[in-house]
């Protein structure tokens, strides 16, 4: 139940994000739209920025992160819902997508190396390479969202993987 309401509330926030900007959202209008009480609302999420980070979620957590054909389907999906993507790229605030995105992959990333040289610490160069491989896919995801219409999902992230640093590329590859 907790699960189908959440996407109920995600869906109207969509719908609202298709006309309007996350900063001049309210959850009361969330609420409105959803044609739910505000209790509701701050049962399943802190705030609007929450519920945007947990659509973001929720779509990525389905992503096999070392496939292409799975990473350019979750770019694809992104590219489908384009204006919710481009309103959330484009909020600047202290909670906005993008550092979402990067702590989000970073720990996938961090997690899989951890899991496939079975230790339960990176050294600090591995690390480093991942929070900057992050870094940059997540910042070249929103270039291609927001600005290149012609590129196809599939080339984005072939891209993104052979411009991985060596030292992580030895990892996952």
């Amino acid at each position: 139940m907790a699960d189908r309401t959440k996407l109920w509330i995600a869906e109207k926030m969509k719908k609202i994000m298709a006309t309007k900007s996350l900063d001049k959202i309210r959850v009361t209008e969330i609420c409105r739209e959803a044609e739910i009480e505000r209790p509701t609302f701050y049962y399943h999420f802190k705030d609007k920025y929450d519920l945007v980070a947990w659509i973001f979620f929720h779509d990525a957590f389905k992503t096999d992160i070392l496939s292409v054909e799975s990473a350019a389907k979750a770019m694809n999906e992104m590219r489908a819902d384009y204006l919710f993507y481009k309103r959330a790229y484009e909020d600047n605030s202290q909670n906005s997508l993008w550092q979402y995105m990067h702590k989000y992959f970073v720990d996938r990333y961090s997690v899989e190396a951890m899991k496939i040289l079975d230790t339960d610490r990176l050294d600090t160069q591995i690390l480093y390479s991942i929070r900057l491989y992050c870094y940059g896919c997540v910042g070249m995801t929103r270039e291609w969202l927001m600005n290149d219409n012609i590129t196809p999902a599939e080339t984005v992230v072939e891209m993104m993987f052979h411009s991985m640093p060596e030292n992580i590329r030895k990892i996952y590859f």
